[in-house]
């Protein structure tokens, strides 16, 4: 396994990264939580930077610790890896005694061992099992999704999760096919999508598929739930002058981090009171102007990182 995954791309924003931690991380005895931590790219970055940090690693696809562990190599001394979902992040923190910590780190979406694995049916590129299970022990199926689903929801979900405009023609394409013979792998359904959206947009915005099956993993992993619930629960467990780092790779996940992050920066105090009290000062401190985007070259380097965007927030206030 290690040789597969030798030549992996460096994780996104890696470096950027690294900077804007390094004021919370600098602190001798640094506790570091990734809480998506996928191959462990970001996370071995961070451990040598900061030589005292520890590592929480949370993750819930256990192909994912078992990458991992490798990749940090002689590093993972000062490790501990989780197998949980990142929103479970206060009894991860409770079950270890780790009142608070100094930096979080929630690099949204797949990682290259889930999208490289054609047997966990994330790709569209390849005919692989309809699976798309982060943690592949547990739950339904995007097959169990895609054959069960009434035409309603399907539509529902390809419209919220994929903001797919052809959601209705796909989710009654979908329903027709599987009353022939139910779905097992992804190549039948890329065809499927691909015969009901109309031939003069098939060829712009990318893979015809993509929508769909973004919006089928959303859902077979309950991820968006999952960031409502971790990103309070994150900022709740920095210390002061800690920080939270999330890079999300689509508008949905973008659009609830920033509204989060913005809650979190403004005062609670109504409009015309002359002086704020401190129980209703902000909690939060915006580190990045908007959200940050890796450049050319990362780009031309690591096409995976063309839709990331990276938005840090400090802690400076405990709430009341």
């Amino acid at each position: 396994m290690q040789e597969r995954f030798a030549d992996v791309h460096d994780p996104v924003l890696r470096d950027r990264i690294v900077e804007l931690l390094r004021p919370c991380l600098s602190r001798p005895g640094a506790v570091y939580v990734d809480g998506t931590l996928g191959l462990a790219g970001h996370a071995r970055a961070i451990l040598e930077a900061f030589p005292e940090a520890r590592l929480v690693g949370i993750d819930r696809d256990l192909d994912a610790h078992e990458v991992a562990r490798q990749r940090l190599g002689e590093l993972a001394g000062r490790a501990t890896l989780v197998h949980a979902v990142y929103d479970e992040l206060p009894d991860v923190l409770a079950d270890l005694g780790i009142e608070s910590v100094d930096a979080i780190l929630l690099d949204l979406g797949l990682s290259s061992l889930q999208i490289d694995r054609t047997e966990r049916g994330f790709a569209y590129s390849v005919d692989s099992p309809l699976d798309m299970r982060m943690n592949a022990t547990d739950g339904p199926t995007a097959a169990d999704v895609v054959n069960s689903y009434a035409a309603a929801d399907l539509v529902r979900i390809l419209r919220r999760y994929g903001e797919e405009r052809f959601a209705d023609r796909i989710a009654r394409a979908v329903v027709a096919a599987r009353e022939v013979e139910p779905f097992t792998r992804s190549g039948r359904l890329v065809e499927v999508i691909a015969d009901a959206i109309p031939a003069a947009a098939r060829h712009t915005g990318g893979h015809p598929a993509k929508r769909t099956f973004q919006a089928l993993r959303i859902e077979v992993n309950d991820e968006l739930r999952a960031l409502e619930g971790v990103v309070p629960a994150a900022i709740a467990a920095l210390d002061v002058g800690g920080r939270v780092a999330v890079l999300s790779y689509h508008s949905l996940e973008d659009r609830l981090v920033k509204r989060a992050f913005a809650e979190g920066a403004a005062d609670r105090a109504p409009r015309n009171l002359p002086v704020v009290p401190e129980y209703l000062q902000p909690e939060l401190r915006l580190v990045t102007k908007g959200a940050e985007r890796p450049d050319a070259h990362e780009i031309a380097t690591n096409p995976r990182a063309a839709s990331a965007r990276l938005r840090v927030a400090e802690r400076i206030r405990k709430a009341a």
